[in-house]
């Protein structure tokens, strides 16, 4: 199978690409190279930035992507739409923190409320985008 794994080398994206390696599948990260560069030689490495710099990924097929780490909905929007018809699935892995801690009631699902994610002012750029 061929993979896509946006943020594959930190954190729980780093566990998943090596079990996914370890299953012999193909797998392609894409990832700034902040972290880790030389991580699982195996894998394809695709360097870019989900924030407006997705264009190494374009008309490249897979047959799953793994997203790991999308911050704002704009930029997991963006991956998705670039990559709709590429891939046969997509997969979004979020966290709790997508939720608002203060409305959550024992058992929450999917339809809890969500928490504002607040942009600082100085990670605002004049377009708009946030900075990283």
């Amino acid at each position: 199978m061929r993979i896509l794994v946006i943020g594959g080398t930190r954190f729980v994206g780093h566990h998943l690409t090596r079990l996914a390696l370890e299953a012999g599948h193909r797998v392609t990260l894409f990832h700034r190279g902040q972290s880790d560069r030389e991580a699982f030689p195996r894998a394809e490495h695709v360097l870019g930035d989900r924030d407006g710099g997705l264009e190494p990924l374009r008309g490249r097929p897979f047959d799953t992507v793994v997203d790991m780490c999308g911050y704002v909905p704009r930029v997991v929007r963006g991956s998705v739409e670039l990559l709709r018809g590429a891939a046969g699935h997509y997969l979004f892995v979020s966290s709790i923190s997508a939720y608002d801690p203060s409305k959550l009631e024992p058992g929450y699902d999917e339809d809890a409320p969500l928490a504002t994610i607040p942009i600082p002012r100085w990670r605002r750029s004049p377009n708009g985008r946030t900075g990283h």
